[in-house]
C-alpha cells in the first residue's frame, strides 16, 4: 500500500445484505471479503441484522470465542457511555476469506423508535414522519449497527485508533449519522448503490436521463412517497466524512438528485475464486447444459439438442428497470427473423412471487422420457402465486407468445432464486450461468451491473447497455463502444429507442448464430480477458482512497 495514505486500524462495515443473500450488494461485499480479510487480517469487521431467529443462518458460522471479551462487555452495556447492553452473535462469514460478522438483533429499539426519530430530525432534520414498509426495520438495525460499532470503540479505548465506519445504501444511513454524533473520532464512508429516488423515478415510467438535469430530488420524493428513504439517504451523503458510488452514472444522479458530489467512485470488482478451473470448467458447463436443455424440453414436448443455442437475463425483478420488458420484445422480434441459423433457448431468470416447482414438469422430468407434446402454460417451470398479473407472462400472452413446436425461438420464465434446491433445476445461478452461450441485460436503470460482470468471468459473452455502469466502464476500457467480437456488446439507451435496443438485441443474437466454432471461441476469450480487469485486486485501490479521505477529514474535526 502506497506511503502517502492513512490506512486504518479497523473497519466495520455494515449492509442489510451481510450474512443475508437478497440482492446484488451481497455480491459486492462477499467477494470483496477476501481481498479486505487478507489486507486487515481480522481487522475487518462485518455487521448485518440477526432475525434468524427459528432456523440457522446459512450464511454464518458463530464462534462464542471471538471478540469474547467485547461480547461479553457488549451483552452487559456500558453505564459510562450510556450504551445499552447489545444482544450479538459473533462468527464468520462464510464465503472465501471467511471475515468476522457480526450479527445484532434490532427488535429492542422497536418501542425506542419515535425518540430515535425525533433525535434524527433534531440533529439531521430527517423526515422520518413518512416511514412505511421496510424504513422501520432498516433504520432499527441501522441504529444498532451503530451501537456496536460504539461499544466497540469505547472497549478497545485506544486514543490513536484509527477506525472507520463504513455504512451501505439508505437502510444503513441512520447508523453512520449516529456515529459522526456520538463517535467523531470514527471516519464514516456511505456508498450508495443507486440513488431511492432514481430508481423509483426509472421504476415509475419517467424519463430520467435526459431530464436528469432538471429533477429535483425533494420534490420528486413527495410526488413518488419516497420522503423518508429519500431523505435518510441525503442527509447521510451531505454529513459523512465520505460519500461514494459505484459507477460514473450514479455520481452524476447524486449530483442532481441528492444535491451532493461523490468523493470518490468505488465501481463492484469481482472474486474469480468462484470460477472453476479448466477440466471442472467443462465437466460444469456440460452438465449445466443438459440440465437445462433437458428442463426445456420436458416442458415444451421438443427434443433441442446441444446446438440450441442457449441465452438468459436474470436479476431483479425490475420490469423495466433491468429490461426484462426489452429483452421479451427481442426475443419476439427474433420469431420472425430470417437470418436466424439456430434455434434458442431463451431463459428469464428472475425471482418472481413464486409458488412451488411444477409437479407435471418433475415427474416427466424425472421420468426420462421424450415427449411430443407441451405441458400446459409451457412458459413457467413453477406456478406463481399471481399467474394472471405477472409482468413476463402477461407480456408473452399479448405477443401470443406460446412456444410452439415451429417456433426457432422458445422462452423459458425459471421465476425463483437458483441455489440449487428450487425442485426443478436444481443448479445455482453461477452453475447456470456457465450453461449460457450469451447473456442479455439490456438495462435501463444499473447503476453497476455485477449480472454482466459475473457472465463475462464465466466466460459468456454478453449484451448490456451504456445506460449501465459496467457497459460504460467496457467501453472506455475498450476505448470505442463494445461489439460482440470483444466479447460484451454494449447498446446505446436513452429513456425512448426502447425499439431500436429490441432490433439491435435481435440483430446480436441472429449474428451470434452465424458465428463458426472458431470466432465464438475468440468471442469467450475476449469476455474472459475483460473480466480480469475488474476483479477485486484491481477495483480495491478505490475502497482506500475513500478510507484515506474519510480519516484526514475525522483527524482534521478532532
Amino acid at each position: 500500500m502506497s506511503n502517502e495514505l492513512i490506512t486504518p486500524d479497523y473497519i466495520f462495515e455494515s449492509s442489510w445484505e451481510v450474512c443475508n443473500k437478497v440482492g446484488g450488494i451481497y455480491t459486492v461485499l462477499s467477494s470483496r471479503a477476501k481481498t479486505l480479510q487478507e489486507a486487515f487480517p481480522d481487522h475487518i469487521i462485518f455487521i448485518g441484522p440477526d432475525f434468524w431467529k427459528e432456523q440457522e443462518c446459512p450464511y454464518f458460522r458463530e464462534e462464542k470465542a471471538l471478540l469474547a471479551e467485547w461480547q461479553w462487555m457488549a451483552k452487559e452495556g456500558n453505564a459510562d457511555y450510556g450504551l445499552p447492553g447489545l444482544k450479538v452473535r459473533v462468527g464468520r462469514w462464510t464465503v472465501p476469506g471467511e471475515p468476522i460478522a457480526i450479527l445484532v438483533d434490532f427488535n429492542p429499539y422497536f418501542e425506542k423508535k419515535n425518540e430515535i426519530y425525533g433525535w434524527l430530525w433534531e440533529n439531521y432534520g430527517v423526515d422520518s414522519l413518512h416511514a412505511y414498509g421496510d424504513y422501520d426495520e432498516a433504520s432499527m438495525f441501522s441504529y444498532a449497527a451503530g451501537l456496536v460499532v460504539e461499544s466497540f470503540y469505547r472497549f478497545v479505548n485506544t486514543p490513536s485508533l484509527k477506525v472507520v465506519y463504513h455504512a451501505n445504501e439508505w437502510m444503513c444511513g441512520l447508523g453512520a449519522l449516529y456515529i459522526n454524533n456520538k463517535v467523531p473520532e470514527i471516519a464514516t464512508v456511505f456508498t450508495t448503490h443507486a440513488t431511492s429516488i432514481g430508481r423509483s423515478i426509472a421504476g415509475n415510467q419517467k424519463p430520467l436521463y435526459d431530464y436528469l438535469f432538471a429533477y429535483n430530488g425533494d420534490q420528486m420524493a413527495d410526488e413518488l412517497n419516497m420522503q423518508s428513504k429519500h431523505s435518510i439517504e441525503k442527509q447521510t451523503a451531505h454529513h459523512v466524512d465520505c460519500f461514494t458510488t459505484v459507477s460514473d452514472i450514479t455520481a452524476n444522479e447524486c449530483v442532481e438528485l441528492l444535491d451532493k458530489k461523490v468523493d470518490v467512485v468505488l465501481p463492484n470488482g469481482f472474486d474469480d475464486s468462484f470460477v472453476p478451473k479448466t477440466q471442472a470448467f467443462s465437466r460444469k458447463r456440460k452438465l449445466a447444459r443438459r440440465k437445462m436443455l433437458q428442463v426445456a424440453n420436458a416442458l415444451l414436448g421438443e427434443n433441442l439438442d446441444d446446438d440450441t443455442i442457449i441465452v438468459s437475463t436474470s436479476g431483479r425483478y425490475e420490469f423495466r428497470n433491468k429490461g426484462i420488458d426489452v429483452f421479451v420484445e427481442a426475443m419476439n422480434r427474433l420469431l420472425r427473423d430470417r437470418n436466424l441459423k439456430k434455434k434458442v433457448l431463451a431463459f428469464i431468470v428472475v425471482p418472481g412471487w413464486v409458488g412451488e416447482p411444477r409437479q407435471d414438469l418433475k415427474e416427466r422430468i424425472d421420468s426420462g422420457q421424450t415427449f411430443d407434446t407441451p405441458l400446459e402454460v409451457p412458459q413457467v417451470t413453477h406456478w406463481l402465486h399471481n399467474m394472471g398479473h405477472d409482468n413476463v407472462l402477461n407480456m408473452m400472452k399479448f405477443y401470443d407468445m406460446h412456444n410452439r413446436h415451429e417456433d426457432k425461438v422458445k422462452v423459458v420464465f425459471l421465476p425463483c432464486y437458483l441455489d440449487g434446491k428450487d425442485g426443478i433445476l436444481n443448479l445455482n445461478y453461477y452453475d447456470v450461468i456457465l450453461g449460457n452461450d450469451l447473456c442479455i441485460y439490456p438495462s435501463y436503470y444499473e447503476p453497476w451491473g455485477y449480472t454482466p460482470l459475473e457472465a463475462v468471468a464465466f466466460k459468456v459473452p454478453c449484451i448490456t447497455t451504456d445506460l449501465a455502469g459496467f457497459g460504460l466502464w467496457a467501453n472506455k476500457e475498450f476505448g470505442h463502444s463494445g461489439e460482440l467480437e470483444d466479447g460484451v456488446k454494449v447498446i446505446h439507451r436513452t429513456d425512448y429507442n426502447y425499439s431500436e435496443v429490441a432490433d439491435n438485441i435481435k440483430d446480436t443474437v441472429s449474428a451470434f448464430s452465424s458465428m463458426t466454432q472458431k470466432q465464438v471461441d475468440a468471442c469467450r476469450k475476449k469476455a474472459s480477458e475483460l473480466s480480469k480487469k475488474a476483479l477485486w485486486s484491481q477495483f480495491i485501490k478505490y475502497y482506500y482512497e475513500a478510507y484515506d479521505i474519510a480519516l484526514r477529514k475525522a483527524a482534521s474535526r478532532l
